[in-house]
């Protein structure tokens, strides 16, 4: 039976059944991966012609993109179909671990959000913009993007408590400096594709700004010259945060415009008053040609994504990981 990988435009021959991410692998095609799993994205790809089955995974995560998306460890090969596949120079493969870690900061950065630092035992590997799972004890567990970068030798997440919040309930209230946190990762697809040469857009609402900074710092880290355009939506002022951190990016990385957007009552000279997604389409008319990353809620991700597709940017080229607020 053939497969077709594209944008290689290989043909390579599998047996009926076989699972997809082992058949690229087996026949040396370049494929991001992490978890195995199905739960962390990192192995999405397009099915554009024929059939396939898709197993269940651990914890089955919803792909963004539209009809004909997939995760290759998900995925069975039952007949003769093409397959897109991510960009072959952009693939990164970080084993996901599970490693003790040591709390060193939990400091308030607003009036909701606190600032985590962890120091894990042994290094861990990811790329800027991916997250981890942190698990606290047996019964408070969730996922939380790094803010800083692999090199930084600390974990750095900004968690924001959620009244009535098992899980943000605890980090507030019960975690001390010293205890011990398990982390499971890296996770997640909405990582910086550093060979990308043209403008991008960072869309970040509330602690979503989190992974943002990650990717803003890995740009810087790698050289990158990109301009970029980051829109930080917040609810109102006393959410705003952060600032000090990216008005060190934009001196670092002099093609980088920070616009805050506040959607009531933000400084007219400061900031912008409404939603991060009408900012983007009152500024840009055509995007085509941009790669967009968007981080934070459901609805705002899934907003702006209709909306940049729109401007112009296919949906291979825009990268989110929406932060869910079950088991908050």
């Amino acid at each position: 039976m053939d497969i077709l990988v594209q944008p290689l435009n290989r043909l390579i021959r599998v047996q009926p059944g076989v699972n997809l991410l082992t058949a690229l692998q087996d026949a040396h095609v370049p494929m991001s991966y992490s978890c195995m799993a199905g739960r962390c994205g990192t192995c999405r790809c397009k099915v554009l012609d024929g059939e396939v089955m898709e197993g269940a995974g651990e914890q089955r995560r919803p792909l963004d993109g539209g009809p004909g998306f997939v995760l290759a460890c998900q995925t069975y090969l039952t007949e003769p179909c093409t397959i897109e596949i991510p960009e072959p120079d952009e693939v990164v493969v970080h084993p996901a671990r599970i490693v003790k870690a040591t709390v060193v900061t939990i400091e308030d950065l607003t009036h909701d959000i606190k600032r985590l630092v962890l120091r894990p035992a042994k290094p861990v590997e990811f790329s800027s913009g991916q997250y981890v799972q942190l698990q606290f004890t047996p019964d408070h567990v969730r996922p939380y993007s790094m803010a800083g970068l692999c090199g930084d030798g600390l974990f750095e997440f900004h968690v924001r408590v959620v009244p009535d919040g098992r899980v943000t309930g605890y980090i507030a209230r019960d975690l001390k400096v010293g205890d011990t946190v398990k982390v499971s990762g890296p996770l997640g697809s909405a990582y910086l594709r550093r060979k990308h040469e043209g403008p991008i857009l960072c869309v970040a609402g509330g602690t979503g700004l989190a992974p943002i900074l990650s990717i803003l710092r890995g740009a810087v880290a790698q050289g990158m010259t990109n301009p970029i355009h980051l829109y930080f939506g917040v609810r109102s002022p006393r959410d705003v945060y952060g600032m000090p951190w990216l008005d060190q990016l934009k001196r670092d990385h002099p093609n980088l415009i920070v616009h805050v957007v506040v959607a009531s009552g933000g400084h007219p000279a400061t900031q912008r008053c409404g939603l991060v997604t009408d900012a983007i389409e009152q500024d840009h008319g055509n995007l085509s040609g941009w790669r967009a990353y968007l981080c934070g809620s459901p609805p705002m991700v899934e907003a702006a994504t209709v909306v940049v597709r729109r401007q112009g940017i296919p949906a291979e080229h825009i990268y989110a990981d929406a932060f869910y607020t079950q088991g908050t």
